[in-house]
């Protein structure tokens, strides 16, 4: 169940962050508004950190500012004055007047109009009659802007029913899209706010004044180009040009048809599918767009340089000197006339201001571009990154491809502010950065998920069996544990309780009872071996398998074993004692618990062992088999701790050893020293041990060389030598009634001192 839960979580690893990559594309690919305002702020961005740096080319706006509201009258003016106010700008040399205002009624101020007014009477039907003899301030209006030349009047396209089409001038003629027109590009917009027709007709010029601010008030972008919804017949939706392209026309008196160039025509550079507008040529000039035909503006922030105010010109105060060669742009900044707007730079600035940098940047041929295929090159990045990042994050952990990942957010934000203050191409590092940081985080999330599963599982499945120490190494390092089996050099151990069928019967009506005593029991003998970097294989009822080297690497795991098997021995010791008061103090029978333990070494298969639904961590091996044997011996010689030759070799001195026997076991054929563990170094190194391990190495000696009353003899002094710390009387009992058989019945002459032990 585990492998399949890591299964699972290494196949999240891939599906989730796949998921969310191809979610950013797709949402990119969709141009979602809040995404769009995300890479907006950043262009804003680069735009407030380095503006546009202000040039003098000869634009001019005349403003009816506030000042001009209170010396000549409140709005709308007469057209009279406006009059003189256009007739003044061109006699002191502008070169083009563009209106940033649109004439939709009448002048209420013209004679025939202003008597509309007054009550009935005599007197005033004799001076309607010399009004009408009277120029109409509107035709006098029309008269100035046909006679001045040079004019461009304003169209506002807005939502609403459809009235009338405005005088088309300027129009334009694309090329590249096959089957499409301009209207299924530009802004579509069902009618407009226009001039009276005498005053349009007058016009050398009839343009677009809307600056389509974006869905957070602000003035990024202006179409250069807008339609109205209304086919004409042969020709479609008309489009009108902005006021800026428009007086740009009028300057240079270029063809009224101006040339729309697509990312597909002929010369073109395209290697995506990208569709759409790429610029318009007007005259000398080429002015980059955007696919829908807008123009990026790049703003230098409100100049008052550009300002002349309109109270000036009516009065005279501005002359040749300051108008020669101007091109003017008559708008307002009055609060009181709503033509205020937002920029990147300026909360408020007046829209006519905005026609003015855009024509700024024409003269200057300085233009902020975002090329089509801009979007595609931001996503490819992100495919790759992303990529890069869902196969390298599971493979490298999450350090060294966040340092790439950062060296690549730094490259991309580098790049993308070189392409702006170099190049003045705008190309979004934010959108792929904060894609790939989603990729990022949910494949380094997801891996950090699965390590801690990994870590959970091996705590659950090593807390009740491993030392803490081995459990905290394990889940800091899982890869450590190698799943599927291992050949490791290991230490065995086998524990078993002695007379537990005896122990058990006195527990037939108590069960529970029986059940205490077996966990009071195994519970300090496990501490035992935990506490010494010991793993617990498995409890089979009163005895335990356990063994060292593995899963982890042990130092010296065959004295760890060695030491484990002391400690038990002492801890069984004082559970006795316990449970005799207990006993004492109840006046029931006790019956003392004692175990037998094997300690083996030698090469074993050690891994998760079992099917697909259950496994266990076990071990394996020739080894483990002997281990058993051995635990198993340790009742015949009448002995707590039996160990294999191989441990014995290996713990040296370190412990207090005599050689129990030369035997084979049930199910080995070759015949191995078996030895006893009786104490620690210190009983190991005291001269009472040492004058007793002599006395039973030549005991043992004379037992193979036949000397039967020699052995005999020694076994007497050996069985007084050992008395005072191990209890070795069935050891000798067990040499003693084999001699005294071998003495009626010899052994044969091959006899090689092997006892064949014919139970496990």
């Amino acid at each position: 169940m585990g492998l399949r839960k890591f299964g699972l979580m290494t196949g999240l690893q891939y599906i989730v962050p796949l998921a969310i990559l191809f979610t950013c594309i797709v949402l990119r690919w969709q141009n979602v508004p809040v995404i769009d305002q995300l890479r907006l702020t950043v262009f804003d961005l680069y735009q407030q950190i380095a503006p546009r740096a202000y040039e003098d080319v000869g634009v001019r706006i005349v403003d009816i500012d506030e000042r001009s509201l209170a010396s000549e009258g409140q709005w709308p003016w007469p057209r009279t004055k406006l009059s003189e106010l256009l007739y003044r700008l061109r006699a002191n040399g502008a070169l083009v007047v563009g209106f940033d205002m649109v004439f939709a009624e009448p002048d209420r101020t013209s004679p025939s109009r202003v008597i509309d007014d007054w009550p009935q009477s005599t007197e005033r039907d004799r001076i309607a009659e010399m009004a009408k003899a009277l120029p109409d301030h509107d035709q006098l209006f029309a008269q100035f802007i046909k006679g001045t030349g040079n004019v461009v009047t304003a169209v506002q396209l807005r939502n609403g029913e459809f009235d009338a089409l405005p005088r088309q001038v300027g129009n334009f003629s694309a090329a590249g899209e096959a089957g499409r027109t301009l209207s299924d590009f530009v802004p579509v917009l069902p009618s407009a706010a226009r001039n009276l027709d005498i005053i349009e007709a007058a016009a050398t010029g009839n343009a677009l004044v809307n600056v389509s601010p974006g869905q957070d008030g602000i003035v990024r972008r202006v179409p250069l180009m807008a339609a109205i919804d209304h086919d004409q017949p042969g020709i479609g939706k008309p489009v009108y040009p902005t006021l800026s392209l428009e007086m740009l026309r009028v300057l240079q008196n270029a063809p009224k048809t101006m040339l729309v160039r697509m990312s597909g025509a002929s010369g073109s550079t395209r290697w995506t599918n990208s569709e759409g507008i790429a610029s318009v040529r007007v005259g000398a000039l080429t002015i980059p767009t955007d696919r829908a035909g807008y123009m990026w503006v790049h703003f230098t922030g409100h100049q008052k340089d550009r300002y002349l105010s309109a109270t000036d010109i009516l009065n005279g105060t501005v002359g040749t000197d300051i108008l020669q060669n101007k091109m003017v742009l008559l708008g307002t900044s009055a609060a009181g006339l709503l033509d205020l707007r937002s920029t990147p730079l300026d909360r408020v600035i007046p829209g006519v201001e905005v026609h003015a940098e855009m024509l700024e940047q024409m003269l200057l041929e300085h233009f902020m571009t975002r090329p089509y295929w801009a979007a595609e090159v931001e996503m490819l990045v992100l495919l790759i990154i992303g990529m890069f990042f869902i196969l390298a994050v599971p493979r490298l952990g999450a350090v060294w491809p966040a340092v790439i990942g950062l060296a690549v957010a730094t490259s991309a934000i580098g790049i993308s502010w070189w392409a702006y203050s170099d190049k003045l191409v705008l190309i979004d590092p934010l959108y792929p950065i904060v894609g790939l940081a989603a990729v990022y985080l949910a494949t380094s999330s997801l891996g950090f998920m699965r390590t801690e599963g990994e870590r959970r599982q091996v705590r659950a499945a090593f807390a009740n069996y491993l030392s803490p120490a081995l459990v905290a190494q394990l889940a800091e390092h899982p890869e450590r544990l190698k799943l599927g089996g291992e050949t490791r050099d290991m230490t065995l151990m086998f524990c078993d309780v002695r007379g537990f069928t005896a122990i058990s019967e006195g527990f037939k009506s108590n069960p529970q009872g029986l059940t205490r005593l077996i966990n009071r029991l195994l519970t300090p003998l496990s501490e035992c071996i935990l506490n010494r970097e010991g793993t617990i294989d498995k409890y089979m009822g009163d005895c335990i398998m356990a063994f060292w080297n593995a899963p982890l690497d042990v130092e010296n795991h065959a004295h760890n074993a060695c030491d484990s098997a002391l400690a038990m021995r002492h801890a069984l010791r004082k559970l006795n004692d316990e449970r005799k008061q207990e006993a004492e103090q109840a006046n029931e029978p006790f019956l003392p618990l004692n175990v037998g333990i094997g300690i083996n070494c030698g090469d074993c298969l050690v891994g998760n062992m079992g099917s697909d639904q259950r496994f266990d961590y076990s071990v394996l091996g020739d080894a483990v088999n002997l281990a058993s044997r051995l635990e198993g011996q340790s009742k015949n010689y009448g002995v707590d701790v039996v160990l294999g030759e191989d441990v014995a070799t290996r713990v040296g001195d370190d412990f207090a050893l005599i050689e129990l026997d030369l035997i084979t076991v049930k199910g080995k054929s070759e015949a191995l020293h078996i030895f006893a563990l009786l104490g620690d170094k210190d009983m190991a190194a005291s001269a009472q041990f040492k004058n007793f391990a002599d006395l039973h190495a030549a005991m043992l000696s004379a037992y193979r060389a036949r000397n039967w009353d020699e052995a005999e003899n020694l076994i007497a002094e050996c069985q007084q030598a050992s008395s005072d710390f191990a209890k070795l009387g069935d050891l000798y009992d067990l040499y003693a009634s084999r001699i005294a058989l071998f003495k009626e019945t010899p052994p044969p002459a091959d006899w090689d001192g092997v006892f064949i032990a014919t139970s496990k």
